[in-house]
């Protein structure tokens, strides 16, 4: 395709993989404001390029359209980088770095860290622990899962938790025999603390954000689907306004804000391609880490656990039908066994609901799908549902769920039985749960394994295992129709955003064990390069 008007980017001599079937692989493509405008053969292309353009000679590297995280928590990746690093393989490195912290913070200040796991310790952290290294310090250190934490008695005493507190809601505070409590919060209970945590500037957060947001393109991302509350979008907004968003955000809303949503009349889809609402975010279960994941049958090892199912399917469509009466999409977070089955009979019968045409192909989602029975792994896509999942979590978590799920693991992150049935992929990081690295996450959909080789050549049940290419098109054109870009996103093809990245290596030439390494020379967002090394 030809265009009269010149081109503002020429880039010739690559290897660009267009994901666009009609033209998979062409050497040259013409960019104008934030538009490819033409692709295909150097010769077609470079006549174009006029005085003003810029001239980019590829020298046969590779370029991709942009990647897109489908799940991942912008505030709190962001907030992640300033904060204690308690992702270490003993509980007493992590308590000799809160001791770092402590001895370099003003008494009376918040110590805030991530990344612990109890399950690579042996058993959690108490109070006591932390007691021992920072007394006069309020300590709060989410789990790498985020759905525990770890506190100590400066923090319990200042959120006024004691012995006779009771659980709240959906979550649990964890005791010790004589009924004080022990340093960890499940679930709900995770925000008694949290809340009087003091909020920083949204002029902080900006700062963050930013600096977040460069992490993201060094990556090769160049799109997020956020799971944060209204503190992130309105920091979002104000980074937008000053120029300072360099990544499309398809935008979600936590549950308890959806009647405000509805009462202002916002609908999925409002906004643009650079930031949109998207769905409404509920909880049906916990997760795997703490096990409070909810489950048909118990914990191996742990006969009266059987996790935290959150809301029931009829409280699930009572939410997903409100949010849907209003032209809100649904995403549902289910990790579980039973949260997946009692979700997927909630969105059964919302698709039985007259709730009008506009929603009739809605893009509703499940949020993980980290296990599932297998009668119901053909339903997401009978229903239409969107399977977001995080493939880095199948390596990361291959040793918990041998553990306490056993034999049901073969049904664990089963992307290739949801895409064999026909659904949907969406994939992402959920970081900070996870590093946001994209080809981490690509790695481990096609290899099923670490980084360090384990659990072996073939991979954790190995047949669960994508192609590069499905990977691929998991983390771009899976993304796109989750988020209603179809149309404009996840091709580099004539009309579409010049949202792309460009690697010195050819993915598809690589072994798979390799890509792991794969890292990003140039990315360009709305046709602005905004991290570039060649």
């Amino acid at each position: 395709m030809i265009a009269s008007s010149a081109p503002s980017t020429v880039m010739l001599h690559g290897r660009i993989h267009t994901l666009d079937p009609e033209q998979p692989i062409v050497q040259a493509l013409a960019i104008q404001r934030g538009t490819v405008i033409a692709v295909g053969r150097d010769a077609e292309i470079e006549p174009m390029a006029g005085r003003s353009a810029e001239v980019v000679d590829l020298e046969e590297r590779c370029v991709f359209p942009g990647l897109i995280d489908a799940h991942i928590h912008l505030e709190q990746y962001a907030q992640s980088l300033d904060q204690l690093d308690c992702e270490v393989p003993d509980l007493q490195i992590c308590l000799e770095r809160v001791r770092e912290r402590a001895e370099q913070t003003p008494p009376g200040e918040w110590i805030l860290g991530h990344g612990w796991n109890q399950n690579d310790w042996g058993r959690f952290g108490t109070c006591a622990d932390l007691d021992r290294v920072s007394p006069h310090h309020p300590v709060f250190l989410t789990a790498k899962s985020l759905h525990a934490a770890w506190v100590n008695s400066e923090a319990l005493g200042r959120a006024r938790i004691g012995p006779t507190t009771p659980n709240p809601s959906g979550g649990a505070i964890g005791r010790e025999p004589s009924g004080e409590p022990g340093g960890v919060l499940l679930e709900a209970a995770m925000s008694m603390v949290q809340s009087i945590i003091p909020g920083e500037s949204t002029e902080a957060l900006v700062r963050k954000l930013t600096r977040a947001q460069s992490n993201l393109w060094r990556y090769g991302i160049t799109g997020v689907h956020d799971y944060d509350g209204p503190r992130c979008l309105d920091a979002l907004q104000r980074m937008r306004e000053a120029e300072l968003l360099g990544l499309r955000v398809v935008k979600n809303i936590p549950v308890e804000f959806l009647q405000q949503a509805i009462d202002i009349g916002l609908h999925t889809g409002f906004g643009d391609a650079t930031l949109r609402l998207g769905n409404v975010k509920v909880f049906s279960d916990g997760a795997l880490g703490p096990r409070t994941a909810a489950m048909l049958s118990a914990y191996a090892g742990e006969p009266d656990n059987v996790g935290l199912l959150l809301l029931d399917a009829e409280e699930l469509l009572e939410i997903a039908l409100r949010a849907a009466s209003a032209g809100i999409a649904t995403s549902v977070h289910a990790i579980g066994d039973r949260a997946n089955h009692v979700v997927l009979q909630a969105f059964e019968s919302l698709r039985q609901q007259p709730t009008g045409a506009h929603m009739s192909r809605a893009r509703h989602r499940i949020e993980h799908l980290q296990l599932m029975h297998p009668d119901d792994i053909p339903r997401p896509a009978a229903l239409g549902v969107i399977a977001s999942m995080q493939p880095i979590h199948a390596t990361s978590d291959m040793l918990m769920a041998d553990r306490y799920w056993g034999s049901r693991s073969r049904y664990a992150y089963a992307w290739r039985s949801l895409l064999d049935a026909g659904a949907i992929l969406a994939f992402g990081s959920d970081a900070p749960v996870e590093s946001p690295n994209p080809f981490v996450g690509l790695h481990a959909a096609v290899t099923r394994r670490r980084r360090d080789g384990s659990p072996g050549p073939e991979g954790w049940h190995p047949e669960q295992r994508l192609s590069l290419d499905e990977a691929l098109r998991a983390y771009t054109s899976g993304p796109v129709f989750a988020g209603g870009l179809e149309s404009v996103q996840g091709k580099l093809k004539a009309g579409f955003l010049a949202d792309l990245l460009v690697l010195d290596v050819d993915p598809y030439a690589l072994p798979s064990e390799a890509l792991v390494d794969v890292a990003p020379v140039g990315t360009m967002v709305d046709g602005l390069w905004r991290h570039r090394t060649f």
